[in-house]
């Protein structure tokens, strides 16, 4: 049983905060371009880590609701080679390096989540294990690189006494927004899965092939 997971039947790591989820980015230009301009700005600011406290706002659980896959097959049977490859170009690391990194911060091996009408659903190896969650607040939390991130935070009311206590959402947005990925956190200590830096659990929709979240990904 993994600490993390807090439960034998779900294992997986859970990344440190600020690895992989919010980078770090020079916002050093003119603020003096059109509005839609400035929107679009604000929304990779914010993408990346660079917000106010005053513009973060509370989220439903319905922000996340969906069928969900995770992305750990994919980077493990090579579809998510061209984003390490193009992650070497820009980054401090070979394309290898990334794949080794992204190996720690991907991994698990609950490989769908269904978030339906406040119930989350875990399956691993054609087993299940759910529970009804509630709302448990949110927190900010300020990286090593100086940029920030939001935990959204729910707590079990209900369900499988396996299903971990409680479970927490990254995905780059502040406030209320229909999510196109995210990165989960869940746990039984709610205070030690804020400090998880090292293991995201991330998923896309499970209606996306392979090929079409290499394009996601690409794109961002």
């Amino acid at each position: 049983m993994t600490a993390i997971l807090g439960a034998a039947f779900l294992s997986g790591t859970v990344l440190a905060a600020g690895q992989g989820i919010a980078h770090s980015t020079d916002h050093g230009h003119e603020h003096s371009h059109a509005h839609e301009h400035d929107h679009q700005h604000g929304q990779d600011a914010v993408y990346r880590g660079h917000f106010d406290e005053a513009q973060v706002q509370s989220r439903e659980l319905t922000d996340w609701e969906g069928d969900w896959q995770s992305v750990y097959p994919l980077l493990k049977d090579g579809t998510l080679a061209p984003v390490m490859a193009h992650k070497a170009k820009k980054g401090e690391k070979t394309a290898e390096q990334y794949a080794e990194y992204y190996e720690i911060g991907y991994r698990t091996d609950v490989e769908r989540i269904v978030i339906k009408e406040g119930r989350v659903t875990f399956y691993r190896d054609g087993g299940a294990l759910s529970g009804h969650y509630v709302d448990d607040g949110h927190e900010i939390l300020t990286y090593k690189a100086g940029n920030r991130g939001v935990r959204y935070i729910f707590r079990k009311a209900s369900g499988d006494s396996e299903a971990p206590a409680y479970i927490q959402f990254s995905d780059h947005a502040i406030a209320p927004t229909d999510a196109g990925h995210f990165h989960l956190y869940w746990g039984d200590d709610r205070a030690r899965l804020l400090d998880e830096v090292t293991n995201w659990p991330t998923y896309y929709p499970s209606v996306l092939s392979g090929g079409e979240i290499l394009e996601e990904m690409l794109a961002h």
